[in-house]
């Protein structure tokens, strides 16, 4: 069954277990990679697609990635433009991908909205005239789902 709203989106993100969600919601953020580049998002990304992640692992990638998302904070200064804007929420997003804290939270769909926000910020920039990030992220459940 294809997602057609975020309604059903979110309910089935709900359904997966922390670790699908980890990896859902890093191929989320690996389509707007390209906004942040950094290697400390990378590595949370790699991680994050790793079903047999341990504990201490997640502790480690998670505080890197937080620190990226502080870095991209600070770039974000009054002057800053749309783009770097949208790398801090690609940073934003790829800590929700490996927050070790996740009781009974939805990590993909805070991942999912990050994501949103950063392609939002490459319109506003003027890269982009139209871009339906929404049901892209419906195809990569649903063909995550079918595997």
């Amino acid at each position: 069954m294809a997602t057609t709203n975020d309604k059903e989106f979110k309910s089935r993100l709900e359904t997966l277990s922390i670790s699908q969600q980890r990896q859902v919601a890093a191929l989320f953020v690996q389509r707007v990679f390209a906004f942040s580049n950094d290697v400390r998002i990378k590595a949370a990304l790699d991680m994050a697609m790793r079903a047999d992640i341990s504990d201490a692992e997640l502790a480690v990638v998670s505080q890197a990635a937080n620190t990226a998302r502080v870095e991209s904070y600070a770039q974000c200064g009054r002057d800053s433009d749309w783009n770097t804007q949208a790398g801090l929420f690609v940073a934003k997003a790829a800590v929700s991908c490996v927050r070790p804290d996740v009781d009974g939270q939805n990590l993909a769909w805070d991942a999912a909205m990050q994501v949103r926000v950063a392609r939002t910020c490459e319109a506003a920039s003027g890269d982009v005239t139209d871009h339906k990030e929404a049901e892209a992220q419906y195809a990569i459940l649903d063909d995550f789902l079918s595997k």
